[in-house]
């Protein structure tokens, strides 16, 4: 049924549950598994009285996010290996996890994205927005969400 599934991950309990669910599915289906997790730019903006990072602070911070993300879809990539799954790990350089997802779900070709929706409500949905709703919005391939 399904030849490539994206996983979307952060590393959290609930996103933990989604990678738990697409590991079994991609043994079931025998597809190939792609573990993504996005990795934020630094934030570059400069208030009145601020004071702002030197561009070796930066990347400091940005090399050591890129390293915890990728110990997050090393740690995916070691659970479907158990499994049987062939497992690539990505991580993904972005401000807005939405469309990195779904520029990751077409440039690994993807027939399935599952994510874990974080269940936020009332106002903190719409002041945080949700990346799962963005996701489900835009694009074009299925998306399985779990909670």
């Amino acid at each position: 049924m399904y030849t490539k599934i994206l996983v979307a991950t952060d590393g959290s309990t609930l996103s933990k549950k989604a990678v738990n669910h697409a590991i079994g599915l991609a043994a079931l289906s025998g597809a190939e598994l792609v573990a993504v997790k996005v990795i934020p730019r630094y934030p570059q903006s400069y208030f009145e009285g601020s004071i702002p990072l030197s561009t070796e602070d930066v990347a400091r911070v940005e090399k050591q996010w890129l390293d915890e993300g990728q110990t997050v879809v090393d740690a995916v990539k070691k659970a479907a290996t158990a499994k049987g799954v062939a497992v690539k790990a990505v991580t993904v350089k972005s401000d807005l996890v939405s469309d990195a997802l779904i520029a990751a779900a077409k440039k690994h070709k993807a027939d399935l994205i599952v994510m874990a929706s974080h269940g936020r409500k009332g106002i903190k949905r719409l002041l945080l927005g949700s990346e799962t709703q963005q996701v489900l919005t835009h694009s074009t391939v299925p998306v399985l969400v779990l909670r």
